[in-house]
């Protein structure tokens, strides 16, 4: 008996393999330091907690529109508007997900065909080429070097695209850099894709996440909307990462397509999720708290800094992100794998991290840390990783 031979080209997730190990090392016994995972540290809001309870009681716990409520529809527009300066028909142009992953999934399941070349930067999350090469695209990694602040020059787009080329993808703010691009560069990079007749699907999910200037939306760009497919959750604004709760934003004809595939892989998000999912998109109180969330990361973000310009370390130089609730450490100077790093900072220091190699060739010698873990634990980590840098 035979098996799908395309998983032989994915690598399992290494975020999700090093939690799992660093699980297994705390059942133990051993104290860890986590600071691997993307997942906020905060509670859910309380309110959104009762609109779902609420909707349970009232007996939304049946099958629901394929297409999702119109009411979070609606939410998912009215939040576009308010936050990004888009507009869009939630009639026509949205289609709720089970999640963020859900939405790329169904973009990616849209558009592609077997043998499409697929262009993703390089470092970034590693779904984005898996799920590419699960649909049987072909992932051509760019060049997002860290000279460039891990944002590609338009000429290393020119230099991968062929006449089979027929996607980009984005993520900003990026997972793991945090890298946001400026509205200039993100004009120029709709005008190449353009130039060469392109879809441009952009992973949003940490668009409410930034230290400074807003990020642009690839969908911002005057002419772009016909192009491009937006794809975003409630997991990481509104720490809902549990809910799977997403929403994919294109034009009809690929909210169409997607639809079936929706229809096809989950018939529907719950309903009692999708009724509190509205209410945290529009409810002001909610969008408050989702602003203090950011704020806490801001200070953290801080705190790390100041601890690392203390430190003055010669063997890990830590650089500001721009958004999202990663620290990319480069550890460079060492000369030691990035999986090799991880794996001495777990023995040696207790801390859980995840190697830069498993977002790409460029992520090597560079380490991913989460500032989504409380205040002292952030601190303990980024002087336990200081200190182990300076011992060797």
């Amino acid at each position: 008996m035979t098996l799908n031979q395309q998983f032989e080209q994915i690598r399992q997730s290494a975020t999700v393999a090093l939690n799992d190990r660093i699980l297994r090392y705390r059942a133990a016994g051993n104290r860890v330091i986590q600071l691997q995972v993307g997942d906020p540290d905060f509670a859910t809001p309380p309110a959104v907690l009762e609109v779902a309870v609420k909707a349970m009681q009232d007996g939304l716990t049946h099958y629901g529109p394929s297409r999702g409520t119109l009411d979070l529809r609606a939410a998912a527009a009215s939040k576009l508007s308010r936050d990004n300066g888009l507009t869009y028909d939630p009639e026509t142009e949205i289609l709720v997900t089970h999640g963020g992953i859900h939405a790329y999934y169904l973009a990616m399941q849209s558009i592609l065909n077997p043998g499409d070349e697929v262009l993703i930067p390089d470092p970034t999350w590693v779904t984005h080429a898996n799920m590419a090469t699960m649909l049987r695209g072909k992932v051509v990694r760019v060049p997002a070097l860290p000279e460039n602040g891990f944002i590609p020059l338009i000429e290393a787009w020119a230099q991968t695209v062929t006449p089979r080329t027929r996607v980009i993808v984005l993520n900003y703010p990026s997972n793991p850099t945090g890298a946001c691009p400026s509205r200039e560069y993100m004009s120029q990079l709709q005008d190449f894709a353009a130039e060469h007749n392109l879809w441009v699907v952009s992973d949003e999910v940490y668009d409410n996440l930034y230290y400074g200037e807003k990020p642009t939306s690839a969908g911002a760009v005057p002419g772009a909307k016909e192009r491009t497919l937006l794809v975003n959750s409630l997991s990481k604004t509104y720490a809902m990462t549990g809910w799977r709760v997403g929403y994919l934003v294109a034009p009809e004809q690929i909210i169409e397509n997607a639809v079936k595939a929706g229809q096809n892989s989950i018939t529907c998000v719950a309903p009692f999720v999708q009724r509190a999912a509205a209410f945290a998109l529009t409810d002001p109180d909610v969008q408050t708290a989702a602003a203090e969330m950011r704020n806490t990361y801001a200070r953290r973000r801080d705190l790390v800094l100041r601890i690392a310009k203390d430190a003055n370390s010669e063997h890990v130089q830590v650089s500001p992100p721009m958004g999202a609730f990663y620290f990319f450490l480069d550890f460079r100077s060492l000369g030691i794998p990035s999986v090799e790093i991880c794996e001495r900072l777990l023995d040696e220091a207790g801390v859980g991290l995840v190697p830069g190699s498993a977002f790409g060739v460029q992520g090597e010698g560079f380490i991913r840390m989460t500032i989504a873990a409380a205040d002292e634990v952030v601190e303990t980590g980024i002087r336990a990783i200081v200190e182990w840098a300076e011992r060797q």
